[in-house]
């Protein structure tokens, strides 16, 4: 039987550009998910959908009958008590789902040596236990808000300060060059992982 792929979590501030780095896991060969698919999903869950528009009410639900992630957000955005119900319900679901989605792979014949998600709420949501490795990308605040149309200082409030991700990180790598050198730093933490 071979062994469990390699887990890794991409975790940091909004805009510091984890999407970046998971793809480019991706190139060098990692299997990859976010945590934001994953929401995607649930969110389209009968059960899920009950939930949230019942806490929420109906104006979460967009014109095509699903619900709307942008009006979620607007919903919760100033009301700590909603947002705490819904980062609730949805945590331990995705923490779910990623688990199977690792277990499945584990199962395959030819699994892959290394698998990346991205949890933007990693060490808030207490879930690094769940992985062998963290790799924390950080970049200044005014260039993740120059990359982020979500508005980070509020939602940044909340959230550890990525000089303490950065400090429990396996991997740390501050995003302020080009898409060339983040792609060497995975590189050079996918050829550290494997060898």
């Amino acid at each position: 039987m071979s062994p469990r792929p390699i887990a890794v979590a991409i975790t940091g501030g909004i805009g510091a550009g984890k999407s970046e780095a998971l793809a480019a896991f991706r190139r060098h060969g990692a299997a990859t998910v976010s945590s934001d698919e994953i929401v995607h999903e649930l969110l389209r869950r009968a059960d899920v959908k009950a939930a949230v528009v019942d806490r929420l009410g109906l104006g979460v639900v967009g014109p095509d009958g699903e619900l709307d992630r942008g009006a979620i957000g607007s919903a919760v955005f100033n009301d700590r008590e909603a947002l705490a119900w819904l980062e609730n319900l949805l945590h331990p679901l995705v923490s779910a789902e990623y688990l199977r989605w690792r277990d499945q792979l584990a199962e395959l014949p030819n699994p892959p040596r290394v698998t990346v998600t991205e949890v933007p709420l990693l060490f808030e949501a207490g879930s690094e236990s769940r992985f062998d490795k963290v790799v924390v990308v950080t970049a200044p605040s005014k260039l993740r808000r120059a990359r982020s149309a979500v508005a980070t200082r509020e939602r940044e409030q909340r959230l550890l300060p990525e000089e303490e991700k950065a400090k429990r990180a396996d991997y740390v790598y501050r995003n302020t060059g080009t898409l060339t050198e983040l792609d060497d730093f995975v590189g050079s933490v996918m050829h550290d992982l494997m060898s």
